[in-house]
């Protein structure tokens, strides 16, 4: 039961960390999501993105935590330690 909470919490990670980097291109850009990554990649500047659009994994640490989900909220920071190591190879 605790891998697949983990599992939970890493993949609820990534996905909300995607759903960051859409919102700030989709809000603070006129670019499409992904030209928008594209123009970003190739301005050596999609670690930055990723970072953040990965500050609404606070927001979902935090409820994890009120709401007495530990296992899952141990994923999510498993979760932001990948993106991370990802974020400092790109």
């Amino acid at each position: 039961m605790k891998n697949k909470d983990l599992m939970i919490g890493v993949l609820l990670a990534l996905l909300t960390t995607f759903l960051g980097t859409f919102l700030f291109i989709k809000l603070f850009t006129d670019m499409g999501y992904l030209t928008g990554m594209h123009l970003y990649k190739e301005q050596g500047m999609l670690g930055k993105i990723l970072t953040l659009g990965a500050i609404l994994n606070i927001i979902l640490f935090y409820f994890l935590i009120k709401k007495d989900r530990e296992e899952i909220s141990q994923g999510v920071i498993l979760g932001l330690i990948i993106i991370t190591v990802v974020t400092l190879f790109l």
